[in-house]
């Protein structure tokens, strides 16, 4: 017997193909099992599926829904697991947008961290005022959203120790990062006072390499792979929403882990 649910014109599958990388991020995250049909997005959203337009609107309410759920899950004081050094990949897996023959070294002789938004004091930092705050090394997973994943040992300023050092607002809502490869993103306040987010500055005890973010990146045991830019450039603390690269092309912004 036909179902009475079944439309009589039933949309192409092929709909949905443009935009796998917001579909991708929620079977990433759990929200969606083995796939999203066009008959559970009509169902989940009431959406007109032959409209293209429509199906990101939809998948885009998913997606922020999605993001405000994690927010409320998170626990700012539940700490990643942690490995032995020995079992630091050297090196790293390189992860951009583009290969690593294009990576574009940064001098760290002239390079400067530039400050905005709700900061008191905003004046630019050198790589070697980063190193004279107190450090921190963290062993710990990353882990992409594509599901490769790695060891790393990360040495660097615990991002909210350098937060409370510069006078920022630690009640706003975001920390953005501008970078020298144009990979803008941000993350939420509770995350970047995690005690396991740092700026790092050193990988398994030496200098972080140029492909990996030399001469500062950030990294964060609570966040997916592409939560991590690397030649950081800039940081703005806000409470307006600051998007990011990834997170402009469909990407979940929370992408916590």
């Amino acid at each position: 017997m036909r179902s009475p649910f079944r439309p009589d014109d039933v949309p192409d599958p092929a709909i949905l193909d443009n935009h796998r990388p917001l579909i991708k991020s929620f079977e990433r995250r759990g929200l969606i099992r083995r796939g999203l049909s066009l008959g559970a997005l009509v169902m989940l959203t009431g959406c007109d599926v032959k409209r293209p337009e429509a199906v990101e609107s939809a998948l885009l309410a998913i997606s922020r829904f999605n993001d405000e759920v994690q927010a409320l899950l998170f626990d700012p004081n539940k700490l990643a697991p942690t490995y032995p050094a020995s079992m630091i990949l050297k090196p790293p897996k390189f992860n951009a947008y583009y290969d690593v023959m294009d990576v574009k070294p940064v001098n760290g002789a002239t390079w400067r961290l530039e400050l905005s938004g709700l900061i008191a004091d905003r004046r630019p930092w050198t790589i070697q005022d980063l190193q004279a705050l107190p450090q921190r090394t963290i062993v710990i997973k990353h882990i992409c959203v594509e599901g490769w994943s790695y060891i790393g040992g990360w040495t660097g300023v615990p991002l909210r120790t350098f937060l409370q050092h510069v006078g920022a607002d630690l009640r706003a809502k975001y920390v953005a990062f501008k970078t020298a490869d144009d990979y803008p993103s941000s993350i939420d306040m509770a995350s970047a006072l995690h005690p396991q987010t740092l700026l790092a500055t050193e990988y398994a005890g030496e200098t972080l390499a140029d492909p990996f973010g030399y001469p500062m990146r950030l990294r964060t045991a609570v966040k997916l792979g592409y939560k991590n830019p690397k030649w950081v450039t800039a940081i703005e603390v806000t409470n307006k929403y600051p998007g990011g690269y990834w997170e402009s092309r469909g990407f979940s912004w929370f992408a916590g882990l």
